[in-house]
């Protein structure tokens, strides 16, 4: 096999990868797992086409603590990919290791426990960030605009479909 039919393999590998946590593969800065989910710190990030200031802004993300999916490392920089598949390059300082999730589901029901039939607390629109806490194997504990509560994981992107949290 070409050095360049390798390469394009990795690169392939790479976008194509699932959820955080489906391999056991861990960045070469860093040693955390890849692919791994992150927020976006400030309220304003750069997505460049590749790891440097040098290459061309492709685009702007403009939601602070929007959960974001690392996919590369190269040195300072980390390739992202947000819940719509896009991405690009954005400087690790502008990441956080704080958890968020997007609701994709309209008027999704939060629940004071994990179940279908615990009361439910309150209900979050469509596009939503929520902060991520505690998950188990179906449901993961959510807050934001001041409720908590449990929903389930399918409604949500930034988390695993297997993924526990305590």
């Amino acid at each position: 096999m070409s050095k360049s039919a390798l390469i394009a393999g990795l690169v392939a590998a790479l976008l194509a990868g699932g959820a955080a946590g489906a391999t056991d593969e861990r960045g070469p800065v860093t040693n955390l797992p890849l692919p791994r989910y992150v927020s976006l710190k400030a309220s304003e990030g750069n997505v460049r086409r590749g790891p440097s200031l040098t290459h061309r802004i492709d685009w702007i993300y403009k939601r602070r603590d929007m959960p974001l999916e690392i996919i590369a490392e190269h040195g300072h920089w980390r390739r992202v990919r947000d819940a719509d598949g896009a991405g690009g390059w954005v400087h690790y300082s502008l990441l956080s290791g704080v958890r968020t999730v997007l609701v994709e589901q309209d008027m999704l029901e939060l629940h004071s426990r994990a179940g279908d039939g615990m009361p439910v607390t309150a209900k979050l629109a469509l596009g939503v960030i929520a902060r991520l806490g505690d998950c188990i194997e179906d449901w993961c504990e959510l807050s934001a605009g001041g409720y908590d509560g449990w929903a389930r994981k399918t409604a949500l992107w930034g988390v695993a479909p297997d993924e526990i949290r305590e």
